[in-house]
């Protein structure tokens, strides 16, 4: 099954552990989560769309669309309910906390109910029981039976699944490896980092039916009920809207609509992504991820410069008991902004400041961007305003300049000649760095390359793709900022 909470999560809601339990009480205390849902009139799904045939991508009449079989569930239950269905996607580690903090109202996405999930949301009935299988290079099928045969080699499995789990468990002699994307996995078993991914049957049966290179074997690992079964999540307390939503799983299972009707939709989506696998057929993703990459990091180049000046005019103030503090707290969040990875920061803007507002995806990316590139250049004005020379303060001054003239236009334009070069290499820094709001379903350069992976089951052709975009933009952002860089040493 799916990833549990990662150690990043676990990271975030132990920062929310004093606040998320209230709104958990306070749910619990008076159930109006139907009538909530019937009133907004939209039923927001979270999901991951990168697990065949539970959900995946599908180019449908010229546009990337999530589809697979827990998107036509979804959609059962939202037609149940008489509301709209809106399909959010992010990465699985983030889909719990996303519920939590009111970012999505229910989980469709392959999730386990397992007992340590129960704790944190409400499940509703399950709605399909699957297996487990090994994918193999059908190279290797006369090598390999079941898990028992790895001995001596490396089995793979998506981080913090059941089949992790079961990989580190239940075999001997054998290295385990994880990793957080089947895509990945498969990409690593095709290059022989890997002997065999463990996955469940369906997701096996989509790769190895898609790519001739590929095989599936059973696993034979002894997983429980709640380890091969799917249901659907909601907020803990829900209790009016899981009963609803339990009639329509009901009937789902007694129709038995998984397997008529969801499987084969699926199935013909899957079949409809390998027709056409090149690279140009997916130019307008490609194109999208540059056009989301270029606005997160000229917004956050600029709001990071602001935020700089001003952090970085706190951390040079001399004088009161208020510059003081002004000062004091200035060089806390520069030192705490670079002490915390930027992925974290991006996650608690996210899911965080999602308690209190409910700020869409790429805002909240470049709120993060911004606040974590600001603690930098704040460094790096810093530095400049202390390689002028303090004659140049003291014959402003003698002029008759206040503190701030000086520094407006004496101080800062020298500054800023001397420090062009590492402003220039933060703000391609920040091209690279923008991937990382992919995380929270921001659709820039690398998002919409495991998109691509997901549609075409190709795992290096993309990569290079988007290597070869990264390039592009970086180059050119070098020799624009080189271009200024002499214009202000000839001036």
């Amino acid at each position: 099954m799916k990833k549990r909470f990662g150690l990043l999560l676990a990271i975030i809601v132990a920062l929310f552990m004093t606040v998320v339990p209230l709104s958990t009480q306070h749910a619990q205390a008076a159930d109006n989560s139907l009538e909530k849902i019937q009133k907004k009139g939209v039923l927001v799904m979270g999901t991951s769309p990168d697990y065949p045939p539970y959900e995946f991508q599908a180019t449908v009449n010229g546009k990337s669309t999530v589809v697979g079989m827990d998107v036509q569930i979804g959609k059962k239950v939202a037609k149940d309910l008489g509301v709209k269905l809106k399909i959010k996607s992010m990465s699985f580690d983030s889909l719990l906390v996303a519920l939590q903090t009111g970012k999505i109202d229910m989980i469709i996405s392959g999730m386990n109910p397992t007992p340590a999930r129960r704790k944190n949301v409400a499940f509703t009935h399950v709605y399909y029981q699957g297996g487990y299988d090994i994918v193999i290079n059908k190279a290797d099928k006369a090598k390999y039976k079941n898990k028992d045969s790895f001995k001596g080699g490396t089995l793979g499995a998506q981080t913090g699944t059941t089949q992790y789990n079961a990989v580190k468990k239940q075999t001997k002699n054998t290295a385990s490896k994880g990793m957080t994307s089947q895509s990945d996995l498969i990409l690593a078993l095709q290059s022989h980092k890997l002997d065999g991914v463990a996955m469940e049957k369906p997701s096996a049966e989509a790769y190895t039916s898609n790519n001739k290179n590929l095989a599936a074997i059973p696993s034979d690992f002894d997983m429980s009920s709640d380890a091969t079964s799917s249901a659907i999540a909601f907020r803990k307390g829900s209790t009016s809207l899981v009963n609803k939503v339990n009639k329509t799983v009901d009937q789902i299972k007694k129709e038995n609509l998984v397997k008529k009707q969801y499987l084969p939709a699926a199935g013909k989506y899957l079949k409809t992504n390998t027709v056409n696998t090149s690279m140009g057929h997916y130019w307008q993703a490609f194109a999208t991820g540059v056009e989301y990459t270029l606005i997160i990091t000229v917004c956050s180049v600029f709001f990071g410069f602001i935020i700089g000046i001003l952090l970085a005019l706190a951390r040079t103030a001399k004088g009161n008991i208020f510059k003081t503090a002004l000062r004091w707290v200035s060089t806390a969040y520069v030192e705490f902004i670079r002490g915390t990875p930027m992925m974290v920061q991006v996650m608690f803007v996210y899911f965080g400041l999602g308690l209190f507002v409910n700020l869409p995806a790429l805002t909240s990316g470049i709120i993060a961007i911004s606040l974590n590139s600001g603690a930098y250049v704040a460094e790096y004005i810093r530095g400049g305003i202390n390689s002028v020379n303090i004659g140049q303060t003291e014959a402003a001054r003698s002029l008759g300049m206040s503190n701030g003239a000086t520094m407006r236009y004496v101080v800062l334009p020298q500054a800023l000649k001397n420090i062009w070069p590492s402003l220039g290499n933060e703000f391609i820094t920040l091209i690279k760095d923008s991937s990382i709001v992919s995380i929270i379903g921001v659709t820039e350069l690398i998002y919409q390359s495991n998109i691509v992976r997901s549609d075409t089951y190709r795992g290096v052709a993309p990569i290079v793709v988007i290597m070869v975009l990264y390039f592009i933009l970086t180059f050119t952002a070098s020799r624009i900022l080189n271009y200024f860089e002499r214009k202000m040493q000839h001036d």
